[in-house]
């Protein structure tokens, strides 16, 4: 599918774009290579692939939210700019 200058000033009319006249032979170079790597893709042959919805048969795997005792709070905090009860202070945010 070859695509014309008046196809190209028409897309950029209905998008509210204003194409210069100088920029008109890009645009129209760009979308023709995007029409043809469309035309590719549509073309390819899928008739013998299986269903693939991801890459691998990997499920969404999630850990239990368990509370677990960290050792070592002075280590924790020691780059805190404040802290209060063994934990980060920060700024209220509102």
């Amino acid at each position: 599918m070859q695509v014309s200058k008046e196809e190209i000033l028409h897309i950029a009319n209905l998008a509210h774009l204003e194409i210069k006249e100088n920029e008109i032979d890009n645009y129209l170079t760009n979308l023709q290579e995007i029409l043809n790597f469309a035309n590719i893709v549509n073309n390819v042959p899928v008739e013998n692939l299986d269903i693939t919805i991801g890459a691998n048969e990997a499920k969404n795997i999630f850990r239990k939210d368990e509370i677990q005792v960290f050792e070592d709070n002075e280590g924790l905090l020691q780059n805190a700019v404040d802290k209060e009860q063994n934990m980060f202070k920060i700024p209220k945010v509102l």
